[in-house]
């Protein structure tokens, strides 16, 4: 797998082998930005690096392999909406679905707005849309006015969520105009 790290050669591959080995090296990281959107399937990007988020007063790892990416964010905004999955036995440190999408918008200069707006399609696309819990985690990362979510319309009654953000509105009509 990496320096250090060692697998039986007749165990089935892992499909997550880049972020196992970031979180065996590094057991404090949450799984941030890009490679949270791979792992939730809400993006057609393939991450080039792992990204990961520290607390902002931590020392940033220096890894050999698997290339990463390293955010620092602040006490309050690093701890919320922190998922454990487990990959053969060794937890992994994600944040959640919606943590993702406000982590997305409110970083948008640095993944861009087109992979902002695709994670939120995605992410509309599964289903299970929690308006309130997005909301919160949009207010945290103050990126409420970018992003505001409000319950559906009688109008449309089969979408989840309706958008009505200045940014999202393309999305909403883009998604209204494909139902």
């Amino acid at each position: 797998m990496a320096r250090g790290l060692y697998r039986l050669a007749e165990m089935a591959p892992l499909s997550q082998s880049d972020l196992v080995t970031v979180a065996a090296k590094v057991p404090h990281t949450v799984i941030y930005l890009v490679s949270a959107h791979s792992f939730h399937e809400m993006t057609t990007q393939i991450p080039h690096e792992v990204w990961i988020a520290i607390p902002r007063n931590s020392e940033p790892p220096r890894l050999e392999f698997p290339p990463i990416r390293v955010s620092r964010l602040t006490d309050v905004v690093f701890k919320t909406g922190i998922e454990k999955h487990a990959f053969d036995g060794k937890a992994v440190s994600v944040y959640s679905r919606e943590k993702t999408l406000a982590n997305c918008f409110s970083r948008s200069n640095e993944v861009g707005l087109d992979v902002a707006i695709e994670a939120l399609k995605f992410y509309m696309a599964q289903g299970n849309v929690k308006v309130d819990l997005n909301m919160d985690y949009a207010t945290k990362l103050r990126v409420a006015k970018t992003i505001r979510l409000n319950p559906p319309t009688s109008h449309h009654p089969h979408i989840a969520s309706r958008c009505t953000g200045v940014v999202v509105d393309v999305v909403l009509v883009a998604l209204l105009a494909s139902t």
